[in-house]
């Protein structure tokens, strides 16, 4: 072989090496991290894994779960903006990180969530449902519980997992619609909250169905109303909040996320297999069994989703002077 065709041939091999469409197709070419921003043994941690052994399986490389929580699940992703845009770090996201906290105290969020991250699929919506303690509320309805609100304001306390929670917005929206004034008591957490709920120390709560799914079915608390846009699949005999207030729509949500930069190639290929994990029987049972719903969107639906969320959530912080120091 002479010089000239030598050289055109390592020239060949080497940009067939280097060629980053190549390793885009190829990828995932190692590891996968995908870093949940809640702790361990959650919920969204508990479906990240499902879905993890979905792509494990899928693509022949590992997917392996690394908890960052804290700061509202702010850790977390920034540590996913952070990363380098290989899609081999990946992460999760919630309504609070990407729609909520950004508004509410964006000096202390270190990223922009359409500008630092790319959305690549949501995975599932969790229903926020109205709850009461029937001993320390006399009402059957939402309209009944709106014509108690007016009637006595300031006097009821609704309980929240935190300032600035899906939970928390859910009720100032509600509060926002109906003309109404209810006493917000924040708490570290779902879980205490709830106790006191039961305890009769807050009257009322918008929280995440399966955690207070159980109480209800014991009768010792009483759902009123769902607050989906229409009435949510784990139960059909349950009204929605929108019934009655037309556009009340107050839910969690979560979805993966990859660091801005990561090539569209592989942001399309990994949204492609984690809607089919979504599409799966086994996998809508298993989410309905958890009280969630299972998404399946394409990366451009899921940025227009949490654009469209940061604007209503946005107003709604707005218009109630919520602020967080």
């Amino acid at each position: 072989m002479n010089k000239t065709l030598f050289s055109l041939a390592v020239s060949a091999c080497l940009s067939l090496v280097a060629s980053p469409s190549m390793a885009k197709d190829e990828w995932p070419t190692d590891t996968v991290k995908i870093i949940v921003p809640f702790t361990a043994g959650g919920t969204t941690d508990i479906f990240a894994r499902v879905i993890g052994d979905h792509l494990q399986k899928a693509f022949g490389k590992p997917f392996i779960i690394e908890n960052v929580p804290g700061a509202g699940s702010v850790n977390g992703i920034a540590q996913v903006a952070r990363s380098k845009p290989d899609g081999l770090t990946i992460g999760i996201a919630s309504t609070s990180g990407l729609a909520i906290n950004p508004q509410l105290r964006p000096d202390q969020v270190p990223y922009k969530p359409l500008k630092d991250l790319i959305p690549v699929t949501m995975f599932d919506k969790v229903p926020n449902v109205l709850v009461i303690n029937s001993g320390k509320l006399p009402v059957k309805s939402v309209p009944e519980l709106i014509d108690y609100l007016k009637k006595n304001p300031g006097k009821v306390a609704y309980g929240s997992s935190g300032v600035g929670t899906s939970q928390h917005l859910a009720a100032e929206l509600f509060q926002q619609m109906t003309g109404t004034k209810i006493t917000h008591v924040p708490y570290p957490g779902s879980a205490r909250m709830v106790t006191d709920m039961l305890g009769g120390q807050v009257a009322m709560t918008f929280d995440n169905v399966p955690l207070l799914l159980p109480h209800v079915q014991a009768g010792k608390l009483t759902m009123l109303a769902t607050a989906t846009a229409k009435r949510a699949a784990f139960d059909e005999k349950v009204p929605a909040v929108a019934e009655f207030l037309p556009g009340f729509e107050a839910v969690a949500w979560h979805g993966f996320i990859a660091p801005a930069g990561t090539p569209k190639e592989i942001v399309d290929k990994l949204a492609a297999e984690v809607q089919a994990c979504m599409k799966k029987p086994e996998t809508i049972k298993k989410f309905s069994e958890a009280g969630a719903e299972a998404v399946a969107t394409s990366p451009k639906e899921f940025a227009d989703y949490i654009a469209a969320e940061m604007a209503k959530w946005k107003a709604v912080i707005e218009k109630a002077n919520l602020q967080v120091k």
